[in-house]
Order: structure tokens, then C-alpha cells, then sequence
């Protein structure tokens, strides 16, 4: 992949685009957190039902 130019504005370099703490924070909970809560609440349902835990917390049993 080629490197973009690097932009100017009025003489001054213009810094590269980076992931910042906000940033983070934001996928944290806009994505992993819905992610993290849907699924518990399904291995939750799934151990009611069946009596089976699927959870990450049955590995330390």
C-alpha cells in the first residue's frame, strides 16, 4: 500500500490519524459491551433451560 501525502495547512504538517483513549473507550461501549452482556444473558437462558452451563465462568468449576 502506498503512504498517503503528507498534508499541509498553511505551511504546518498536519498530524497522522491515531486511535485515541476516546476512541477505545467508545468501541468498548458501543460494541464489546452489548457483545459481552447479549451473551451472558443467552448462556444464562441456555443454563435455566437445559441445566448445562455453557458460561465462561463453568471453567472454574
Amino acid at each position: 500500500m502506498a503512504k498517503p501525502k503528507v498534508q499541509t495547512i498553511s505551511g504546518y504538517r498536519l498530524k497522522e490519524p491515531r486511535i485515541t483513549p476516546m476512541a477505545l473507550w467508545l468501541f468498548f461501549l458501543k460494541v464489546a459491551l452489548p457483545v459481552l452482556v447479549i451473551g451472558g444473558i443467552i448462556d444464562l437462558v441456555v443454563q435455566l433451560t437445559t441445566g448445562v452451563c455453557t458460561g465462561l465462568w463453568c471453567l472454574a468449576k
